[in-house]
């Protein structure tokens, strides 16, 4: 029996779900599971070997994972993909199936084992998964950091110049982001941050500003300051949870909002986010 972890990514939707997948496997292969990583974008592989996968297999979408998981294996789904009625044929010829809700009316179809963010009963499982080193205690620069995420194919910072430059800010870099692109924001920035550095910026970092909901858990259970730009309606789930981090929550980049966030004292509530060993141990238990 092997477990198959597929993560949905691209250079729209950024690597939240593979930053996400990599904390899974890697506890799963620590404790002896065979797993292996599936993504339907190669970029993604190759990310995630710099978060201990080394390994994975690209497929097209969510309808091939039965391409290359075969009968009897388990299957951990975490994409937005319609998967066109696949979804029945994996329950019933895999042994597990795991997916992701999607929304807070996203429940279990055919069986299958959900992972949610408000997760309050033993038939389902957190999706508030973080990596251990985030809980770990690291010497804090004193820096405000910037980071939209692993893609802006609109070129969301670039539109938004003014606000940058009239906030002293220093950005870390998305692995989607090309090198022209790249040379464009250096002009906004006077300090550019490499994405393989990633991990270790968040965990040093006093102060972090984000449109990434992964990057804002991370940052919070790091123990930054955690400030949330707001560029998509948020759902009232993610809402809830990082209100409850004492996340201050900017809707776009409004500069008089950012400016009052900075006069604000800031706490620090990291509690309601665990480490990941009951995640890891529910789905053993259910393999």
């Amino acid at each position: 029996m092997k477990l198959y972890y597929y993560a949905f990514t691209n250079h729209k939707y950024g690597l939240d779900r593979m930053k996400r997948a990599s904390v899974v496997l890697n506890k799963l292969r620590a404790k002896g599971i065979d797993t292996m990583l599936l993504v339907n974008d190669f970029r993604a592989g190759l990310v995630a070997r710099e978060f201990g996968v080394s390994e994975s297999v690209n497929i097209e979408g969510i309808q091939d994972i039965d391409a290359i998981a075969e009968i009897g294996d388990c299957v951990i789904i975490d994409s937005p993909e319609d998967d066109h009625g696949r979804l029945v044929k994996y329950c019933s010829d895999f042994k597990s199936v795991f997916r992701f809700a999607e929304h807070s009316k996203d429940k279990t179809i055919h069986g299958e084992t959900m992972l949610t963010l408000n997760c309050k009963t033993d038939e389902c499982i957190s999706s508030l998964i973080v990596d251990d080193q985030y809980f770990e205690e690291h010497k804090k620069e004193q820096r405000t950091l910037f980071f939209l995420g692993d893609a802006d194919a609109n070129k969301t910072i670039l539109n938004n110049a003014d606000f940058f430059k009239e906030n002293s800010m220093e950005l870390l870099l998305g692995h989607y982001f090309y090198i022209k692109y790249e040379d464009d924001l250096g002009k906004i920035f006077n300090t550019l941050h490499e994405a393989e550095d990633y991990m270790d910026l968040i965990c040093t970092s006093s102060r972090i500003v984000t449109a990434s909901f992964q990057t804002a858990l991370e940052a919070s259970v790091a123990g930054a300051e955690v400030i949330f730009i707001e560029l998509e309606e948020l759902s009232k789930e993610k809402r809830e949870i990082l209100t409850l981090l004492k996340v201050i929550l900017i809707i776009n980049f409004n500069k008089d909002k950012y400016q009052q966030s900075l006069l604000k004292s800031v706490s620090i509530a990291s509690d309601l986010i665990e480490r990941n060993e009951t995640i890891i141990n529910k789905i053993i238990d259910r393999l």
